[in-house]
């Protein structure tokens, strides 16, 4: 097996930055294929911390080369800011180790403030997106008037196509009671840094073809989660983009005989940003436990994450909806001080029972969980890499969450730091 995706078997934060960089250790090219600045990653490598959006993993390291898809919104402007940061650290990002799709489409100013005017407007309503102008931009990129990265190249197209886009969205500002959005300033302030996000510009299905062609070893690293997948997530309380494995291919540019191995990343207990439902979700002391001992505070925003029991459900539902062969299990570390630890092994509604949850979200918000219960191992597993030392009760949890959820277990993070993982089954077969 070469070439791996990484999802997220959960509603995202499950902790893919530390796997993806734990894994790209053995990749030659790590792309991302999905998603926009409104995901981050947090990696720890050496007692430096790294916040990466835009980035792929795979650029903290050397000799590797990160692809940013063509399924991708990037805003040009946070990602020179992103790459900036990075050198910041040390780490050199140039064409050499970056390559970013010419069909990717752009993040512009107009989309974060039609984001923001939306969930203002929207009241209880509201989806609870980082206002980051993630979902503007994938609307326009479906409704065929969106700015992709190729036309930075001509400032007649580039002036035809800011056109074409600003006469739907003015539309729209005006009928909100907004000013509407100039042009000629936005394009000389696209012209200005074309040349800086032209320089990593590439034909990036081209690029994939010739590395498959020579062997290389891929890693496809997704955002979110799948539960937050536009058609297959807590509609409409998700993100504007497939987070499923197949996505990357699409998102990149290669067949699906491209993937190998689909690792799906899975923390031992469950957090939501945002709004939307969330049935195992502790609005208690134990709630807030995990919240400050996981540290559940989102990369981008800052924003505290909601926490709740393993939702085995959702987490069985996830692995046959992607394709997941094998489970990345993060943050046992944070169980370690609870008596009892619970696991959602189905649902009840109406008085009846369900093994899955159901599309609608009125039923989704109505779902209670029925649980398993397990006895706390009371022990330290922070830091620990051979599964041999971990405490008996935590091998049966382990153990339980494998049986239930139907895939195999191949790694366990037991601590933010990308050594501190016990690896069972090495995705790329080696």
């Amino acid at each position: 097996m070469k070439n791996v995706v990484v999802v997220g078997s959960q509603w995202g934060d499950e902790g893919k930055g530390k796997i993806v960089d734990w894994l790209s250790r053995e990749a030659d090219i790590v792309v991302r294929f999905q998603g926009g600045h409104n995901a981050g990653h947090t990696l720890v490598i050496d007692g430096v911390t790294y916040k990466l959006r835009l980035l792929p993993s795979g650029i903290v390291r050397k000799n590797k080369i990160s692809i940013i898809g063509n399924g991708v919104v990037i805003d040009p402007w946070a990602l020179l800011d992103e790459i900036k940061e990075i050198n910041s650290k040390g780490i050199n990002v140039d064409k050499k180790n970056l390559i970013i799709s010419e069909s990717a489409n752009l993040i512009l100013p107009f989309h974060k403030e039609m984001d923001e005017i939306r969930e203002d407007a929207a009241g209880k309503a509201k989806i609870g997106t980082t206002r980051r102008g993630i979902g503007p931009a994938y609307e326009d990129k479906i409704g065929r008037r969106s700015i992709r990265v190729m036309d930075l190249v001509s400032e007649s197209n580039l002036d035809h196509r800011l056109e074409t886009v600003l006469i739907h969205h003015n539309a729209i500002r005006k009928g909100l009671g907004k000013k509407i959005f100039e042009k000629d300033q936005l394009k000389r302030d696209l012209l200005k840094i074309a040349p800086e996000i032209l320089k990593f510009s590439q034909p990036v299905w081209k690029k994939l073809d010739e590395y498959k062609s020579n062997n290389k070893k891929i890693l496809f690293e997704g955002a979110q989660g799948i539960l937050l997948d536009v058609d297959h997530g807590t509609y409409p309380f998700v993100t504007s983009s497939n987070t499923v494995a197949s996505s990357a291919a699409t998102g990149s540019g290669c067949g699906p005989d491209t993937i190998n191995y689909v690792l799906g990343i899975t923390k031992a207990y469950t957090t939501r940003v945002g709004e939307g439902p969330f049935p195992t979700e502790l609005k208690d002391k134990i709630g807030e436990l995990l919240g400050n001992r996981g540290k559940e505070f989102g990369t981008v925003t800052s924003r505290k994450r909601r926490c709740g029991w393993f939702d085995g459900v959702l987490v069985r539902q996830t692995i046959k909806i992607s394709g997941i062969n094998g489970i990345a299990l993060t943050k046992l570390d944070v169980l370690d001080e609870f008596d009892e630890i619970k696991m959602c092994i189905k649902y009840e509604i109406n008085g009846k029972e369900l093994d899955y949850l159901p599309a609608a979200v009125e039923d989704q918000l109505k779902v209670k969980p029925i649980y398993q219960s397990f006895p706390g191992w009371k022990e330290s597993t922070k830091g620990i890499r051979d599964i041999n030392k971990l405490p008996e009760k935590a091998k049966k949890y382990i153990h339980a969450v494998q049986e239930f959820i139907g895939a195999k277990i191949s790694s366990i993070s037991t601590s933010p730091e990308r050594e501190d993982t016990i690896l069972l089954e090495n995705p790329f077969g080696n």
